[in-house]
């Protein structure tokens, strides 16, 4: 069928929209790369709090096994004591993680910090295999909550990850005589950082007196299960995420590019978070408005 002159005008016109459609995706890809490192610095400033924060946190535990003391005998106690490390602990407090929990020597959940535990009598050890052997210091994990001991409370719990941080809680004669975790879900954390990133963004436009219209953004994280947001995300987006295969990507180094999602164009950066894990990593879509 021959396009008339009206027609290949504005099919010239429609080619140069979507070529200039690119560009600018591309643009925002540039912008990303910057906001996926400075995620991925704050990622390894919050892992460095929380480490800090559980080694001066797990000396608050140590009442609740003298003279032969057993935590099981009193979960509210080893709750209170939760409550009282995560506030009075200055790093603990700052890090804002999800939940906390204290767990015997097999992996058992004593008590967590929240109104509802669902970890009690379950084993975490089991949730994080790598943690069946913990280190005499500070170590870490990631794993997934079956949804009924999940620390999630939102209709996605069925849907996340989690990383958490661990410290042995030494008795007196310096034995171990539990485990002290913190950690984050994925979304929860995703969250955080997004809501923390659209803060700086805001402050920066402000400094510079931009009166740009502000961009449409989303922050997840990401590893081989798939893409992880924060809990509005649309699930397109995660969707488009995962089929990426960001943890390829990100192998040897951080990757950018365009993604189309729902007929808009987004540019992408993302990169690995090391202090959660090999194969954990943040990505950014960003659109220009």
């Amino acid at each position: 069928m021959r396009i008339g002159p009206v027609g290949l005008i504005l099919t010239c016109a429609l080619a140069g929209v979507l070529i200039g459609c690119r560009e600018d995706a591309k643009a925002s890809a540039l912008k990303a790369a910057d906001q996926a490192a400075w995620a991925e610095k704050q990622n390894e400033d919050d892992v460095a709090k929380v480490s800090t924060g559980l080694a001066a946190g797990a000396k608050e535990f140590l009442p609740l096994y003298a003279n032969g003391g057993d935590p099981h005998a009193d979960p509210q106690e080893a709750r209170a004591t939760l409550f009282r490390a995560r506030h009075d602990v200055p790093e603990l407090n700052a890090a804002k993680t999800t939940f906390s929990v204290l767990v015997d020597t097999q992996g058992i959940g004593i008590r967590n910090d929240l109104e509802q535990d669902s970890m009690a009598g379950a084993n975490l050890f089991a949730i994080f295999p790598s943690l069946k052997t913990p280190k005499d210091g500070f170590t870490s994990a990631t794993g997934a909550f079956k949804p009924e001991s999940s620390p999630a409370q939102n209709d996605r719990a069925q849907n996340d990850r989690t990383w958490v941080g661990v410290m042995p809680v030494k008795k007196s004669d310096g034995t171990a005589g539990g485990y002290y975790l913190t950690g984050y879900t994925f979304r929860q954390y995703a969250f955080q950082l997004q809501d923390a990133l659209k803060q700086k963004m805001s402050d920066d436009m402000a400094k510079r007196h931009d009166n740009a219209k502000f961009p449409v953004f989303y922050l997840m994280l990401f590893d081989a299960t798939g893409a992880y947001g924060p809990p509005m995300t649309p699930d397109v987006n995660e969707s488009q995420v995962k089929d990426l295969d960001l943890v390829s990507k990100t192998a040897s180094a951080p990757a950018q590019g365009v993604v189309n999602i729902s007929d808009r164009d987004f540019g992408y950066a993302a990169t690995r978070l090391p202090s959660f894990g090999p194969d954990v990593g943040v990505v950014v879509l960003r659109s220009e408005i």
